[in-house]
């Protein structure tokens, strides 16, 4: 039966029925059919004559698909299909207006009603609630600079008032192109998140682009629309004008704008520098809550001597056999099997799926070389998979003096080594591939174990750079001319320690050094690197504690302490926060691989609580990451003194 082709409409779909649709049974079914990569007709076709499964309830079946491809409140219908025709599903749709569920209604041949799902009455049916946006996640840093650019632009927004807000939606969803439409918009700006920010001459609406700059004009195929969001997702197809800003000479992946690992390959480095320098800026004016006078100027961008070949640590991976596994199989203990080797790599931007990658430029000679070899070795043993895997490829060096090597021993042999000589030393560097195995690092003359599936920068060409900044920034700048009678400071609290990176490498600057973390096995590690770089127990200790807690057995004076804290991506959490202003140290270092929970942050500490507060002194991005939108901030924060309020 084909499909004739015929206008299409809109239809309101309820919040109701998507809580229904998602608790219905068919949503493992569903994602055994590859039905998310064609187009909505290919869809419509393949809807007149479902597998047997689906069909006593195909209505249900049908707004399923619709909803997960549109991934919105609106579902496309077309009239001319006899599926959507029928009396029933307009009786659908008026009982769905009504807030009743579809599974009640009365069967085609009205002979008796479905029961609520599951058995449950309908007073205790449950509804599924729309999850609210992760504090400090991409969405929320997304949806800043979307308001930000509407605002600029002038542009109206959507009410989200429910009583005028349906009818204003319902209008401004049907102006704006069908989900699969073809399009070309012009790139205005750069998001935080690293997509671009385009507009289109036909509506007030934002379309997200990846792999685009300011100044581009782009053809895209729009995905699907968030009205309350203000915004459409789109994928990018290719590049109609491009920017003064673009030379896609400069790309140096060919898999670059499909895998969602770099966004800005085509972007000279010092444009990049200069975006990321206003990732920070915004993040401190959406994020941080302060007054513009309480937020310093942000300092230039710190780049990385290497743009590519920098990364020590990749992770790629490969899902499990396809095809749907029923519950008869799984209480059986009947397995899936790979019938063919399965791509192994990173996501594709904007799908669903693995994007087989054999090369990735942004990792080390080491890394990439062992990216090869573990490509042979699952292809090899595959059959010992039966689901998918993460693959670990992290770079370790040993260094050997060059007396040594010149005294004959046989360094010159080892196999899968990429060897790197210094005056004094050369350095040879393998890729470990066995998360419980150790890797070593260096750090000028630091060394460094890890467990090597734990956390460690991935960048080791910033780091004698960025371990300098903190040594440069630890401690009050000197001022000759001042008679500061203030204490020294004295003590270093390394919050967050890890394996003990500026506990060790700030150790020589303070009396006593005292490492906290969580892990033990960080800890012991932290222990381990102390004794290699010959750092006695006096100087700098470590305790395993939840830094929650680490306060409560701190015995330093506050004003002789200094507070380093470089939590993971969510932030510090309130409690630590509250600890933190109520011991008081007198100075803070917060370094964040997420400079938007880190203004998050620093705002709660600069606003303060009973009397005390910080201001910060300074804020500078490093780049960690080239070719990508991350940026690390670190915040030098002073307390603020009596003196000094008194001399505002």
């Amino acid at each position: 039966m084909k499909h004739r082709a015929g206008r299409e409409k809109l239809i309101p779909m309820p919040c109701s029925l998507l809580g229904v649709v998602k608790k219905s049974k068919m949503l493992d079914e569903l994602r055994s059919y590859r039905l998310f990569e064609s187009s909505s007709s290919e869809v419509a076709d393949w809807l007149i004559s479902p597998p047997k499964k689906f069909q006593p309830r195909p209505l249900l079946f049908f707004l399923h698909v619709l909803q997960m491809l549109t991934r919105s409140q609106y579902i496309i219908a077309r009239s001319s299909n006899a599926l959507l025709t029928s009396s029933r599903y307009y009786n659908l749709l008026s009982a769905m207006s009504a807030q009743e569920s579809p599974l009640s209604l009365q069967r085609e041949n009205g002979t008796r009603k479905r029961q609520s799902q599951g058995g449950r009455s309908p007073k205790r049916q449950r509804t599924k609630k729309e999850k609210p946006v992760k504090e400090g996640s991409s969405q929320e840093v997304l949806l800043a600079d979307i308001s930000a650019l509407l605002a600029a632009q002038k542009l109206t927004t959507i009410p989200r008032c429910p009583s005028e807000g349906a009818l204003k939606i319902k209008d401004a969803l049907d102006s704006l192109p069908a989900p699969f439409t073809e399009i070309d918009v012009k790139v205005v700006d750069i998001s935080s998140t690293g997509d671009g920010l385009a507009l289109s001459s036909s509506s007030n609406q934002v379309y997200v682009v990846p792999f685009a700059v300011p100044g581009d004009t782009v053809r895209v195929k729009v995905i699907r629309h968030l009205m309350e969001e203000h915004h459409s997702i789109t994928d990018f197809l290719r590049v109609i004008e491009p920017s003064p800003l673009r030379d896609d000479n400069r790309i140096g992946c060919k898999y670059f704008a499909k895998c969602s690992g770099c966004q800005f390959q085509m972007l000279d480095y010092s444009t990049q520098l200069k975006h990321k320098r206003s990732i920070v800026e915004r993040a401190y004016k959406n994020f941080s809550q302060l007054s513009p006078d309480l937020i310093p100027t942000i300092g230039d961008t710190i780049g990385s001597p290497l743009q590519y070949g920098y990364r020590t640590k990749l992770t790629p991976h490969f899902d499990g056999p396809p095809g749907y596994r029923s519950r008869t199989n799984k209480r059986s203990g009947i397995k899936k099997t790979f019938e063919e080797i399965p791509d192994i790599g990173f996501m594709q931007k904007g799908r669903g799926k693995t994007l087989d990658i054999e090369d990735c430029p942004i990792g080390t000679d080491a890394v990439r070389m062992g990216m090869k070899s573990e490509r042979l070795r699952v292809a090899a043993d595959l059959q010992r998979y039966q689901r998918g895997a993460t693959l670990l490829l992290r770079e370790s060096t040993e260094r050997v003096l060059n007396s040594d090597l010149e005294e004959g021993k046989d360094f010159e042999q080892r196999p899968n080594t990429i060897k790197t000589a210094f005056n004094n030393s050369t350095d040879f560097k393998t890729c470990v591939t066995d998360n419980n195995a150790t890797s070593t690092e260096y750090i000028d003359s630091f060394i460094f174990t890890n467990p090597a599936g734990s956390f460690f920068q991935n960048n080791n060409s910033i780091l004698p750079i960025f371990t300098q900044y903190i040594r440069d920034h630890i401690l009050p700048p000197t001022n000759p001319g001042a008679a500061d009678q203030s204490p020294q400071i004295k003590y270093l609290i390394d919050a967050y320690c890890g394996s003990g990176l500026f506990t060790i490498t700030l150790s020589s600057l303070f009396v006593n050094s005292t490492g906290i973390d969580i892990s033990g096995a960080s800890i012991e590690y932290a222990r381990k690197n102390a004794t290699l770089n010959n750092i006695p127990s006096s100087q700098a200790s470590f305790i395993a504690a939840d830094a929650p807690k680490l306060f409560k057995s701190v015995t330093y004076s506050p004003d002789e302490t200094v507070v380093i804290i470089d939590p993971p991506r969510k932030g510090c959490d309130e409690s630590f926060l509250s600890q933190l202003l109520k011991f008081g140290p007198k100075r803070v270092v917060y370094v964040s691989c997420n400079v938007h929970t880190q203004a998050r942050d620093v705002g709660v500490l600069v606003t303060g609580t009973d009397g005390l507060s910080y201001k910060i002194e300074s804020l500078t991005g490093f780049d960690f990451f080239p070719q990508t939108s991350h940026v690390e901030g670190v915040a030098v924060l002073s307390r603020v003194e009596l003196t000094d309020t008194l001399g505002e």
